[in-house]
């Protein structure tokens, strides 16, 4: 099963994080189309993986998501929305969700899904339904969320124009591709911490 679950620091074990990762999408317009349509079933955050640099990117976003939900204070309809709006470097939702989200043009998605009990699901489903669900609805190819997969999915000209890092010092300074690529990480989690501030 190509489905993991990440624990992540300081969120209750009552909230589970499953990730997932599918390269060469066939269907990333049905994807989008169930969002749009809020349909539960596809309660998921679908992430453009074109835009996105590291692992550790997508958990800082999924935590920051988690930390909003706990606290009720979302900005967004659920937890999975909040996790897309959570990469982005500005405030605006309607943005987030065009860049960073799935649409018509992704290749390759990373899923994630968090599964907590609520009042009406107080038993969430198990990360083997939800495994069965994507295998069954996301058509492509699942390979692990590790960095070496994700950059051959980067788009770094989209990365670098999305978090304003075109002209940053730091990364015309890098003296190889590992440099570049820590640095890009580490001005990518910036922004992100730092939006709205």
């Amino acid at each position: 099963m190509a489905l993991e679950t990440v624990c992540l620091e300081h969120i209750p074990s009552t909230h589970s994080v499953q990730v997932a990762f599918f390269r060469n999408v066939s269907n990333p317009d049905f994807l989008q189309s169930q969002l749009v349509a809020r349909n539960p079933d596809f309660e998921y955050a679908f992430i453009d993986a074109s835009s996105v640099v590291s692992r550790v990117q997508v958990l800082a976003a999924t935590f920051k998501a988690l930390t909003l939900l706990l606290s009720g204070s979302l900005r967004t309809p659920n937890v999975h929305s909040e996790i897309v709006c959570s990469l982005s470097p500005t405030n605006n939702i309607a943005e987030a969700y065009r860049r960073y989200g799935v649409t018509p043009q992704t290749k390759d998605v990373i899923i994630v899904k968090v599964l907590f009990p609520t009042e009406a699901n107080p038993q969430p489903p198990s990360p083997e339904s939800i495994w069965a669900h994507l295998q069954e609805h996301v058509k492509g190819s699942p390979v692990p969320l590790v960095d070496e997969n994700i950059a051959a999915a980067t788009d770094l000209a989209k990365v670098r124009k999305y978090y304003k890092l075109n002209g940053a010092p730091a990364l015309n300074d890098a003296k190889d591709d590992l440099s570049r690529k820590t640095e890009t990480e580490a001005l990518v989690l910036a922004s992100m911490a730092l939006r709205g501030v």
